[in-house]
């Protein structure tokens, strides 16, 4: 990289770099750093009346320098949280030469900046705890300045806040944002909860292929990619559901896997192309248990994560308390379209949703003119966490019938905060109902439909071996996040979400400013009157005429009637 292309902070940095390694000092060493504390653990353990001093050794981040002349004030940030570090230049610099503090220090170092301090703890005459820094050790010299988050008056100015920045520099944003690292701590603790209790009930966590040759699962649109070796079309796993059964089929009784899942569909504040779900098995169960375990396992998770039942998600509170509320998905649409949609065929269904103003269109079987009609009239109703139970059977084409009506599912899904949270079944265990299902959803295919169900007859081959009465449960990781830390989008609960590729900003100088303004205007231009417009010299013309060519804003081509100038920005 030229200089050319650096801002001024950062080649002062780069000086200063070199300046560091001029001076006999590593600015990367690669020895190990003992440390022996943390800043949180010494706010909570330091206890100013003991009488031996408290020797540690810790490293971090500068984030904030204030420099006194022979003395100075450090704010060092840690995994942990942030402490003040006191030098002084004669403690520092013992002898004659004072180089380390009036050079290293002083001059070399910035903020953002890594290093590790030795020293002993005390407590400032304002009473912050302090580390008296004995020696220094440069760690790792920072190229880029940190954006300058200012607070006053309990007030933040100038604060990192660009969603778009945040997400893409995830690495920043944790540095001078610290509560995003709460987020992510709470995911983690919540996954770990989840384990604990599946492990507890005595089931296996296990892996299944990420890489698949039919995509099966779920009805959503994969990412396909291709195996050299084997020279055969794969896909990027949409579930992992039907592998999990056939872990079932092969004796199990409880099966469960984190799954990183993808889906090539579209992006907005609750969808990742790839995202986290919790799939779990249990064989000799049914959708009813299985409601009663989800309800149990989020309230332990809450408890756990938030220490109650409650959560804050906007100005909402949710409480994840149970038991939670039933009702079925026809009684769901009835209540709040005043429509009763019972033994409809697809004609009377596609009569309701231009009734209702909800947009089809001729792929669209039953189940997605029903999944359609829940979705826009039915689902943002339903804020605490409520069971939609019993679906129709078309949308669902791994689901038990249910034992009473046989055009209904032994089915549910959880929503809470009008999003689906969950979804369960009693699993379908029936080989020929199963290949059945998925030769319905062949046709749906052949339709137009490109998220319907592939047949996989593997699967439909492992439940002919017999697979026991098994409700399974798939709950999405991100969303549960966002309602038990309050994000609005699940980006925040993505250290790197997906992003539109990132497109590099273009500066330009005064007078390319002006001659592209004057061109946007009168594209396509003839190059001698842009010129004369512009009033440049032939210097300045030349110059700006490049750039704004290099920068593919603008491109000149000879024509029959001279040089004309195009803006192609």
């Amino acid at each position: 990289m030229s200089h050319l292309e650096l801002k001024e902070q950062e080649i002062l940095r780069r000086e200063s770099l070199k300046k560091l390694r001029e001076a006999g000092i590593d600015p990367y060493p690669a020895a190990e750093y003992k440390i022996n504390a943390t800043s949180r653990e010494i706010k909570e353990k330091f206890n100013e009346n003991e009488s031996a001093p408290w020797d540690v050794r810790i490293a971090g981040r500068i984030m904030g320098r204030r420099i006194m002349g022979n003395a100075s004030f450090v704010e060092l940030q840690d995994s942990e949280g942030r402490i003040q570090i006191y030098l002084s230049r004669d403690e520092i610099c013992p002898g004659e030469d004072k180089t380390l503090y009036n050079e290293v220090f002083k001059k070399f170092l910035d903020r953002g900046d890594i290093i590790g301090v030795e020293g002993f703890i005390f407590k400032t005459k304002m009473g912050e705890i302090t580390v008296h820094v004995k020696k220094f050790t440069v760690l790792s010299k920072s190229l880029r300045p940190l954006p300058s988050v200012k607070e006053k008056d309990g007030k933040t100015y100038d604060a990192f806040t660009d969603p778009e920045q945040r997400y893409r520099q995830r690495y920043v944003d944790l540095i001078v944002n610290p509560q995003v690292k709460d987020v992510f701590l709470k995911r983690t603790k919540i996954v770990d909860t989840m384990r604990q209790m599946f492990n507890e009930y005595g089931y296996l966590e296990v892996e299944t292929p990420v890489l698949q040759p039919i995509p099966g699962g779920a009805a959503a649109r994969p990412f396909v990619t291709h195996h050299n070796a084997l020279d055969i079309e794969l896909y990027l796993r949409i579930a992992n559901e039907l592998y999990l059964k056939r872990l079932i089929v092969g004796g199990f009784d409880g099966v469960y896997e984190f799954s990183r899942n993808f889906r090539n569909e579209g992006m907005d504040r609750t969808h990742n192309p790839e995202f986290t779900v919790m799939e779990i098995y249990v064989a000799y169960k049914d959708y009813n248990w299985m409601m009663e375990f989800t309800e149990q396992m989020l309230e332990h998770v809450a408890i756990k994560v938030l220490g109650t039942t409650k959560s804050k998600i906007g100005d909402k509170e949710i409480d994840f308390k149970a038991p939670y509320k039933r009702i079925t998905m026809l009684d769901a649409i009835k209540e709040y379209t005043g429509i009763d949609i019972s033994g409809m065929n697809e004609a009377q269904l596609r009569d309701v949703c231009k009734q209702l103003d909800i947009e089809i269109d001729d792929t669209m079987g039953k189940g997605k003119l029903i999944d359609e009609i829940f979705g826009e009239k039915c689902e943002q109703n339903f804020i605490q966490p409520t069971f939609i139970i019993d679906y129709p059977i078309e949308m669902s084409p791994l689901t038990k019938k249910h034992r009473n009506n046989p055009e209904l599912t032994e089915r549910f899904e959880l929503m809470i905060n009008g999003k689906e949270i969950c979804n369960a079944y009693s699993e379908l265990n029936d080989p020929i109902d199963q290949l059945e299902r998925f030769e319905d959803q062949l046709k749906l295919s052949e339709k137009g439909d490109d998220e319907a169900m592939f047949i996989d007859y593997d699967f439909v081959r492992a439940l002919e071996y017999g697979m026991p009465p098994t409700s399974g449960m798939g709950i999405g990781i991100d969303r549960l996040v966002m309602l038990m830390t309050n994000s609005p989008s699940i980006q925040d609960v993505l250290f790197f979400p997906q992003m539109k590729p990132e497109t590099k900003k273009v500066e330009l100088s005064k007078d390319e400013k002006t001659v592209l303004e004057l061109l946007k205007a009168s594209s396509p231009a003839n190059l001698s009157q842009l010129k004369e417009q512009a009033g440049l010299s032939n210097k300045k013309w030349d110059k700006a005429i490049k750039g704004l060519t290099k920068n593919k804003l603008a491109k000149v081509e000879k024509t029959e009637n001279g040089l004309i100038v195009e803006f192609t920005g």
